[in-house]
């Protein structure tokens, strides 16, 4: 976030943007093993304007702050309590509610109980409540009712240029049994937990691609590159987590040894998002196959954030194996002026110094470049939300 705030001083723009945060929606049923729905909700809301192009801050921070305020989530929210998290998250737009499920009047229809979600919009800015939404239908059509409520918040924000047949072709209904693993697995504390409910869901609806990113991040996290791989080549192009997931396959691809297949994969992300990392990374990857482009990809990065380390140390390096001793040796002191105890920056350095390039068969000095494992493609979308007239 560092970057963005630097931009935003330098430029005397304001840190308030047109930006959108779904909270988990409140459970008025009795019974509290529904929850999942609540969060299933914000959930669907949150990718249907994602898809769409709005700036919609992620469920991490959201849960940050409810942790922060010492609020539990699916309870029942103040409108006190709901500007408090929005002004948290730096939002403009807060849309929240609740749900409940009633049982069947008739014993002889065979449904598991009647859904109805009421959602509301609070627009921050101007401290408008907006119209209320409302959905209603049998629990075994949540999927449904839930891509209906997403189409209706898009419509309400005059934003929504396709028709609801549209909209259902781009949003296609998941099994509810698939959406529930979903939400439990979002919500396990334990990895273990977490891998068992995404897989069940993976299963349940083979065409969902949310839980295949979930599966893909967790094996990302345990070094077994392979399977994740094979996880993020899954998600589909028109999935709001494509690029995401083109990011970890780069990576993934990268760290097994397969440059070619990393540099596509980043080429990818870097035609749609500008990403600081993402440069980097591309840097990193045409780097590793003595591509003279690959400079350019580093220098893109630095310009990005000049104070990262290691975009200043990448690019140090690869002017080092260019012969270009003086600009590689400020790069490495700006390093080491981070870092103090970088031995491979101060070893750089030394060569600098002493005007001594790469040597054959020096395995030591090979294969240096840094990679970033971050992916802030949110931040980005929020930069350029501030950066462009705001809707009325």
């Amino acid at each position: 976030m560092r970057w963005l705030s630097a931009c935003l001083f330098m430029m005397g723009v304001s840190l308030r943007a047109e930006t959108y945060v779904v909270l988990p929606f409140c459970n008025a049923a009795l019974d509290r093993n529904l929850d999942w729905i609540g969060e299933s909700i914000a959930e669907n809301v949150s990718d249907a304007l994602s898809n769409e192009g709005f700036v919609i801050l992620n469920r991490e921070d959201r849960v940050a702050v409810y942790h922060r305020l010492s609020l539990r989530p699916y309870a029942r929210l103040s409108k006190a309590s709901v500007i408090k998290i929005g002004e948290e998250l730096d939002a403009e737009y807060v849309i929240y509610g609740e749900f409940d499920v009633k049982p069947a009047l008739d014993a002889n229809v065979k449904t598991r109980g009647t859904l109805h979600i009421t959602g509301r919009v609070l627009d921050l800015r101007r401290l408008r409540q907006g119209p209320e939404l409302n959905e209603s239908g049998a629990l075994e059509d949540l999927a449904i009712l839930e891509n209906h409520f997403g189409w209706q918040t898009l419509r309400g924000f005059k934003a929504n240029e396709l028709s609801e047949d549209q909209y259902r072709q781009r949003h296609p209904a998941i099994r509810v049994d698939a959406l529930e693993n979903y939400v439990r697995g979002l919500v396990a504390a334990n990895p273990d937990e977490k891998h068992r409910f995404f897989s069940q869901a993976s299963r349940l609806d083979p065409k969902y691609a949310a839980p295949l990113l979930q599966l893909g991040r967790l094996d990302w996290k345990k070094k077994d590159y392979k399977s994740a791989s094979e996880l993020f080549q899954k998600i589909p192009e028109h999935d709001g987590h494509y690029r995401e997931a083109m990011f970890f396959l780069g990576l993934c691809r990268y760290l097994g040894g397969d440059f070619a297949g990393a540099q596509k994969a980043f080429q990818v992300v870097a035609q749609s998002v500008p990403l600081n990392e993402v440069f980097n990374n591309l840097g990193a990857a045409e780097s590793r196959r003595n591509q003279p482009e690959a400079l350019e990809a580093f220098r893109k990065a630095l310009e990005g954030d000049g104070s990262d380390p290691a975009y200043l140390f990448n690019v140090g390096y690869l002017l080092w194996k260019r012969g270009k001793f003086e600009e590689a040796a400020d790069k490495f002191r700006a390093v080491l002026d981070h870092d103090p105890a970088d031995s491979v920056a101060g070893a750089l350095l030394a060569r600098c110094s002493g005007q001594n390039g790469p040597r054959p068969g020096d395995t030591r000095m090979e294969g240096l470049e840094r990679l970033k494992t971050n992916y802030e493609e949110s931040q980005y979308w929020q930069l350029k939300a501030l950066l462009q007239p705001q809707r009325d």
